[in-house]
């Protein structure tokens, strides 16, 4: 990739994150402009308690040409979030993280070279080189991924890798339903549905400096389970009703 690309919207969705926000958009100010022309930061705080929806407030306000904020009322999970994230992007480009601050991101870059390859896929997907999480959630993604395999055929390394660029035009006819983790698999399994090529790179993993991860919370894997059947039982039967439920990705009109 030479230079920057054009446009790219950056979002990432927090849930009691008041101690990464703000060294998350200080380090998105800084790495973004070597990424992109032009850019946007997108928070969006999903019913945080913690003071999270107020450092994000002011910092909008402190840089209101890039940085917005999406706000849930009430914790409506993570995959609530980060459809509001798609929703909410307005560059041809979108890419996002997590809040916590386990990916660094200047190593988007690499996604963005996988982007402008030869074979122009539609989507481009991290997997973590070393995953740096307890044995637990660790345990919990090696059964989870072998699922997917097994029930869906999807081959990714790494399904739920918060990290993730995707052509805006690729989500154009995309619905999603699952509000909880399953939505990151539930994305994958869509765009291969709909014929959309996904590829895959590898992007380095940082331990969690702040705040408190809830992945392994038996009432997130509950509800991930619960999709996960939803949408196969739904694939088998009524494939096409299938593809049509839940929300459409997309929001406004795309920004030049």
């Amino acid at each position: 990739m030479a230079g920057r690309v054009p446009a790219l919207s950056y979002f990432f969705p927090v849930h009691d994150e008041a101690e990464n926000i703000e060294p998350l958009v200080a380090e998105a100010l800084e790495v973004l402009p070597e990424l992109a022309e032009r850019f946007e930061i997108i928070a969006v705080d999903d019913g945080s308690r913690d003071g999270t929806g107020e450092v994000a407030d002011r910092l909008a306000a402190e840089y209101p040409d890039v940085v917005r904020v999406v706000h849930h009322p009430v914790n409506r999970g993570y995959g609530a979030a980060l459809r509001s994230g798609f929703r909410a992007s307005r560059y041809p480009l979108v890419c996002f993280t997590d809040g916590d601050r386990q990916f660094r991101l200047r190593d988007l870059r690499r996604l963005l070279v996988r982007l402008e390859g030869h074979d122009r896929p539609d989507a481009v997907v991290g997997y973590r080189l070393r995953r740096a999480d307890p044995a637990v959630r660790l345990v919990y993604a090696r059964l989870y991924r072998l699922a997917l395999r097994l029930f869906y055929g999807l081959l990714v390394h790494d399904p739920d890798c918060a990290c993730k660029l995707v052509r805006r035009d690729a989500l154009a006819d995309v619905r999603l339903e699952s509000g909880g983790a399953f939505l990151s698999a539930e994305l994958l399994i869509k765009l291969r549905e709909q014929g959309r090529r996904v590829v895959e790179v590898g992007v380095p993993h940082y331990p969690r400096t702040a705040g408190r991860a809830s992945g392994a919370d038996p009432r997130v894997v509950l509800r991930a389970v619960r999709d996960f059947w939803r949408l196969r039982l739904r694939l088998w039967f009524a494939r096409d009703s299938a593809l049509v439920r839940g929300e459409s990705v997309l929001g406004g009109e795309v920004a030049g």
